[in-house]
């Protein structure tokens, strides 16, 4: 089995795991009802894309 010459140093290490941070989902404000939704996607609380009625919802 093969064993590391040298010990990786916790720069390396460091550096090598920077990737691995959670990020937050962006969110956006509908402009019809101010629902907080993804960006590019049917509000689900109005049915609305861009303006337009896309989903039926009942009041």
């Amino acid at each position: 089995m093969a064993v590391p010459f040298r010990k990786v140093s916790k720069t390396r290490k460091r550096m090598r795991r920077s990737h691995n941070a959670l990020v937050a989902d962006t969110m956006t404000k509908c402009p019809n009802c101010g629902a907080a939704i993804k960006p590019h996607r049917v509000c689900k609380a109005c049915g609305q894309y861009k303006g337009k009625e896309v989903l039926k919802k009942e009041a």
